[in-house]
């Protein structure tokens, strides 16, 4: 009787599978063991899922990572962007060339693939894919446990943690984030966030080719148009390192919590917004960048720097020593023309020194020199000896500043902060700097006529 009950059931579940999907969660893909839409890809700890799905409100099938035990679907990073498949026909396997490829049951030809060199056919070099706990989907070779290939290297509009963003001087590989087109259709929109290496390097949000919102330089404490990094919330949730050597330029986070890292993203909007994101209670609670009009590139133009907090409906401010290059546009609110050095004066060995310019966004980087073996005072004496030299400040706020960061032209995207930042100097003649030499600190705004007043 069992054993008739045991045959009618077997019979059953073989039906079943010839009438429905099923939906299978397997470890790895191998040669012999890919996936087809239906399937999932699970990390060992159940924290990130590979598999097919449909965004938004379209139809059509993508192969993308997502949480696993979050409730509200989302993916964090995406295979074929351009090339979707208009059925649930997909299978992800790796051909005969050890590569992960993406085609169709009636097609050979792949519709997405790793696209890595060809290796040997030996045994030795047979491959197999797998997606770590970090949502990681990572390629390998068997024998060896080398990464062939792997999601990391080509993020899409999601950083995670242990992600690198930046380049690698050795391959020329660089790592950014491209913002979807829409929440329908997870091909390349308008913006980009990329660390740019020139000068000294610096995080910028892009739209197009025109930069939008400045995240800054690392500081060792933050980065500069980020403030909040300094706060104790971000120091309790995460690890931010920053690497430039010869062999790359790179930011990665890590977090403090090992329970927590999967619920700590940043993540490049449609709308081009980039923001934190943090699972909290059932929901993503987010931190989001340009967040006021301060934060917008190139504001109050050159020579200015842009004032939230200075009491006036206009927040253009002209630096120390230097006055409106248009007064016109200037009356009627408009700063995008930004300040012009002080007419009939020198700054070349005439007398000259430096005024303070308190908790700032420092300058646009991409005109700086650094020179890490030089303190701040000798910054300032660095910057003093050369006439073209602008401003200084220190490269790294640890250990009350060191190194040393000087531009030569124009000052470009600053604005204030109101208890952060860093401290910049700007170099002024000796009219203005004759201000400094009374007993009393006499304030502007929120910078002083004096290398050593603080002003509130």
């Amino acid at each position: 009787m069992n054993t008739a009950k045991s045959l009618l059931k077997s019979v059953l579940l073989l039906l079943l599978s010839l009438l429905f999907p099923i939906c299978v969660s397997l470890d790895t893909i191998t040669l012999d063991q890919p996936i087809k839409d239906g399937q999932t890809l699970v990390s060992n700890q159940k924290t990130f899922v590979l598999g097919f799905f449909s965004p938004g409100n379209s139809n059509r099938r993508y192969v993308g990572i997502w949480y696993y035990q979050i409730t509200e679907q989302t993916i964090v990073w995406v295979a074929n962007r351009h090339n979707p498949l208009n059925d649930s026909s997909g299978i992800l396997s790796i051909n005969s060339h050890g590569n992960l490829v993406l085609h169709t049951q009636n097609q050979t030809l792949p519709i997405w693939s790793t696209n890595i060199a060809s290796v040997s056919s030996t045994n030795y070099s047979i491959s197999m894919v797998q997606l770590l706990d970090v949502g990681n989907l990572v390629l390998v070779q068997q024998h060896s446990q080398r990464v062939l290939w792997q999601s990391f290297d080509y993020p899409t509009n999601t950083i995670l943690p242990f992600m690198k963003v930046g380049l690698d001087r050795q391959t020329g590989l660089s790592r950014y984030l491209t913002s979807w087109k829409s929440q329908d259709d997870p091909k390349i929109g308008k913006y980009s966030f990329k660390l740019d290496p020139i000068g000294y390097p610096q995080l910028l949000l892009y739209k197009g080719r025109t930069p939008l919102w400045r995240g800054g330089t690392w500081s060792n404490q933050g980065l500069a148009g980020v403030p909040e990094m300094k706060s104790k919330l971000y120091i309790s949730l995460m690890n931010v390192s920053f690497v430039n050597n010869q062999d790359e330029i790179t930011i990665m986070y890590s977090i403090i919590e090992p329970n927590d890292y999967s619920k700590i993203i940043f993540v490049l909007g449609e709308s081009g917004t980039f923001g934190m994101y943090i699972w909290d209670n059932g929901k993503w609670v987010k931190l989001c960048y340009p967040k006021e009009s301060c934060d917008i590139y190139l504001k109050c133009g050159p020579n200015s720097y842009c004032d939230p907090y200075n009491g006036d409906e206009f927040d253009c401010v002209c630096l120390p020593g230097f006055e409106p290059k248009s007064p016109l546009d200037w009356r009627i609110r408009d700063g995008s023309s930004g300040c012009v050095r002080n007419q009939g004066v020198s700054t070349c060995k005439s007398g000259e020194g430096f005024v303070k310019l308190a908790s700032v966004k420092v300058p646009d980087t991409s005109i700086a020199h650094v020179d890490m073996s030089l303190s701040l005072k000798e910054c300032e004496q660095e910057c003093l000896r050369n006439c073209s030299c602008t401003a200084y400040t220190s490269a790294d706020e640890s250990e009350e500043g060191i190194g040393c960061l000087t531009w030569h032209g124009d000052l470009v995207d600053i604005r204030t902060f109101s208890n952060e930042g860093q401290d910049l100097y700007i170099r002024v003649d000796s009219v203005v700097l004759g201000n400094t030499l009374s007993n009393t600190c006499q304030c502007l705004f929120n910078y002083c006529y004096h290398i050593n007043c603080l002003c509130a």
